[in-house]
């Protein structure tokens, strides 16, 4: 259930990147205007991790997921009825900051419901269902956009949200039954005191930052293409027909989901693994931008085009590692808070490529390559900040994990009771005819071992 919200969210957060030439013909605005609607909504979404992190940990799952498919909802029925600009940009901001408290709460549900081992599998299948949503938005609303028209294509999108809040209110619950989590003191206490501990504490640890530059790394690429401009380079920029041009942003989102279940299972087996894969998805999606950008003649062939949307589809996959940096970082009563602050990254970096492009588009005249040039600036930035961290944040992983792994279980070896029991401890030592007690075997079962105490 908690996925299916998630799932909704995404439809509605998307749904403007198949719309963009159409919006920018109803509200008769430009590109940095056109911009501003997903500026706004990736400037709520990011300034609400920390505030619905927060939540989380001192509300639920349950609530904060009501509460973000109620304005969810009601942000994309208002975009469907908006008759200006302005009005239409206060809605994206509702449904941002109804976005917002989905994601992190599906995180936390995967805590408490599933073994931390199964965390990072978890978080990579949460993103994966999510994906799907915005291939929702490319199969379904775009066509259906131009069959009925704008206001009853968003209008009728916004009944999944109804659809998706009935189940949630009526089944979920936050945890398994007889597993609820015993609030720590401080969480008791509450008020503002309780706020600073909580961001000041995450943000101290190593693994938090990381996580964050990270998400802001990688995710951004595929984001900014997927949300807003992708549509209109490969239309404008790249001489494609829509039902082309929306069938390579289907493939990125594919991509994704295919990709999703590889970087999990291989993180789920190898934790050395995320570095690599983390810098290798970020220096092949370099590459790729570079020689479609940089390409002579300015129209690049399909097939580049095609090899570029199945790179771009592993930024949410790498992207969802970040998490796998705050998660071990933090205790189970910040993880909302650490999540939050991970999660800020990419929709930070999305945010400002995203009005970046727009600015630079009307300086040039559209010039898709000087304005998607600002990808590369931002992933210079977060390259140079994850290799100045990732050796603190994974010594101080290990030295955790250390200190936090069950010690071996120590069992004396007794001889059979043959002497009274008042007898000195150094006459219950086994003599040579003494026959061997069988060494019971003592070990955490794999289901258990990663499970949080409540």
């Amino acid at each position: 259930m908690g996925v299916a919200v998630y799932f909704v969210a995404v439809i509605f957060r998307t749904s403007l990147g198949v719309a963009g030439l159409e919006a920018a013909d109803r509200f008769h605005v430009g590109a940095s205007a056109l911009a501003s609607f997903s500026l706004l909504q990736l400037l709520v979404y990011a300034g609400m991790q920390i505030p619905v992190g927060l939540m989380v940990d001192r509300l639920g799952t349950k609530k904060v997921l009501t509460l973000g498919a109620v304005l969810f909802t009601a942000g994309q029925l208002g975009f469907a009825l908006s008759p200006s600009y302005e009005m239409a940009l206060g809605a994206r901001a509702l449904l941002g900051c109804g976005d917002a408290m989905t994601f992190i709460s599906v995180l936390r549900l995967g805590t408490r419901w599933f073994p931390a081992r199964r965390g990072p599998l978890m978080a990579q299948l949460a993103g994966l269902v999510g994906m799907a949503g915005n291939l929702v938005s490319t199969l379904v609303l775009a066509p259906v956009l131009h069959g009925v028209g704008w206001t009853a294509a968003f209008a009728g999108s916004a009944a999944a949200g109804l659809v998706v809040l009935v189940p949630l209110v009526l089944f979920l619950r936050d945890h398994p039954e007889g597993h609820e989590p015993e609030p720590p003191p401080r969480a008791r206490t509450g008020g503002a005191g309780f706020v600073r501990r909580q961001i000041k504490e995450s943000w101290s640890e190593p693994g938090t930052r990381l996580g964050l530059w990270v998400h802001f790394t990688t995710q951004f690429p595929a984001m900014v293409f997927l949300l807003l401009w992708g549509m209109p380079f490969l239309i404008e920029a790249q001489g494609l027909t829509r039902s082309t041009a929306g069938g390579l942003l289907t493939l990125v989102v594919a991509s994704n989901m295919a990709l999703g279940l590889v970087y999990g299972q291989i993180i789920g087996r190898r934790q050395a693994a995320r570095i690599p894969l983390v810098l290798g998805t970020v220096g092949l999606t370099a590459l790729l931008w570079g020689a479609v950008l940089a390409y002579p003649g300015g129209h690049a062939p399909m097939w580049l085009l095609i090899t570029l949307c199945l790179v771009l589809g592993g930024c949410g996959p790498a992207s969802m590692i970040g998490f796998d940096f705050a998660r071990p970082a933090n205790p189970p009563e910040r993880q909302g808070t650490a999540s939050g602050i991970t999660n800020m990254g990419g929709f930070i970096a999305s945010m400002t490529t995203l009005l970046t492009v727009g600015l630079l588009l009307d300086a040039t005249g559209d010039d898709y390559r000087i304005a998607f040039s600002a990808v590369f600036v931002l992933e210079a930035l977060g390259v140079s900040r994850i290799l100045g961290l990732r050796r603190r944040a994974l010594a101080r992983e290990a030295d955790r994990g250390r200190a936090t792994a069950p010690a071996r279980p120590t069992v004396p070896v007794t001889a059979p009771v043959t002497a009274p029991v008042t007898a000195p401890a150094a006459a219950r030592v086994p003599g040579p005819g003494a026959e061997p007690q069988p060494r019971p075997t003592a070990c955490p079962l794999p289901e258990t071992a990663g499970r949080e105490t409540p």
